[in-house]
């Protein structure tokens, strides 16, 4: 048994700084071992969050877009043949063939999204991509340990997603007793990324700037958002109003809702891992980057740091 500690446990220490300006500060980061983004931010690959609007909203601010999965190949050769290069697609690891077909369409690189990333499959199929497509960028996720890092880096990966049950729709942790808490998953996984320089995104749990602060100070090179974005004016999900006030949906893939909704039903001998909820819409894109950026630059200031890696 070891102690862990979640962003709730941790503040972190001013330091001497010479920072004279929050303008003085740099947010620019990388996602993969070779692609900078000018924010340390990116919108979860969910099919309630990421679509075309949010998709041109995250490019005007430096950062990329990660297209789901859960819709038809149709839809996903439209993504890449509209973004190109400047965006990332989704896949299962039982989507192989689909994968390089839109990977010779053009896309940057691919997530390997799975809620348990730490697997001989998942190994298996990252060498399978880098073999056949050695140039282009392979994310692969989620892991929670310093061992599942280190063998998802030496199958090939270019970015490693930490966070195994954090997020506010997911419920592994009480369906299966399985996670590490999220601060000191980032803080271990991030000491192994680092000896490969290989950067660590970490997904779930961010309610704001705070908690994006304490995961790059942790290690983590960006953050995966999902629940800010779903209460977005450009969040992916249908739109409804009650009372005059503006609400979507926000839904896990391992949620019910999703499974029936996707797959027609729950697939047997399983259960879900997720909730799905209404969410009112409260800012748009802009406002939400904005206000999550202001708050990071002030934590850089705290901290002494003109830049992330300083930070």
């Amino acid at each position: 048994m070891a102690k862990a500690l979640t962003f709730d446990d941790v503040t972190l220490v001013p330091q001497l700084s010479d920072v004279e300006s929050r303008n003085d500060t740099s947010l620019s980061t990388f996602v993969t071992k070779s692609t900078q983004i000018k924010i340390p931010i990116l919108c979860a690959n969910m099919d309630t969050t990421i679509g075309d609007e949010m998709a041109d909203e995250l490019l005007k601010h430096g950062t990329y877009p990660i297209f789901h999965r859960f819709t038809t190949f149709e839809k996903q050769a439209k993504w890449v043949e509209k973004y190109k290069d400047k965006c990332y697609i989704s896949c299962g690891l039982g989507q192989i063939e689909q994968t390089f077909q839109l990977l010779d369409l053009g896309a940057r690189g691919v997530c390997i999204d799975i809620a348990h990333g730490h697997t001989h499959h998942m190994i298996s199929v990252i060498k399978n991509i880098k073999y056949r497509f050695p140039q282009k960028e392979v994310i692969a996720g989620n892991v929670c340990t310093a061992m599942g890092v280190s063998d998802l880096i030496n199958a090939g990966a270019d970015a490693i997603k930490c966070g195994v049950g954090p997020g506010s729709c997911c419920t592994t942790r009480m369906i299966t007793g399985f996670g590490v808490p999220q601060f000191s998953a980032i803080k271990e996984c991030a000491h192994v990324a680092h000896k490969y320089g290989i950067p660590l995104i970490a997904d779930g749990g961010i309610r704001g700037s705070s908690d994006i602060a304490k995961s790059l100070a942790a290690g983590a090179s960006c953050v995966m958002i999902g629940g800010l974005f779903a209460k977005t004016y450009e969040s992916a999900a249908p739109k409804i109003k009650i009372d005059g006030k503006l609400f979507s949906t926000y839904r896990g893939q391992a949620s019910e809702e999703f499974q029936k909704d996707f797959y027609g039903k729950m697939k047997k001998g399983t259960v879900a891992e997720g909730v799905s909820f209404k969410v009112e819409c409260s800012e748009s894109v802009q406002e939400l980057i904005d206000r999550l950026c202001g708050g990071l630059r002030s934590s850089l200031t705290y901290g002494g740091a003109k830049n992330i890696s300083q930070f």
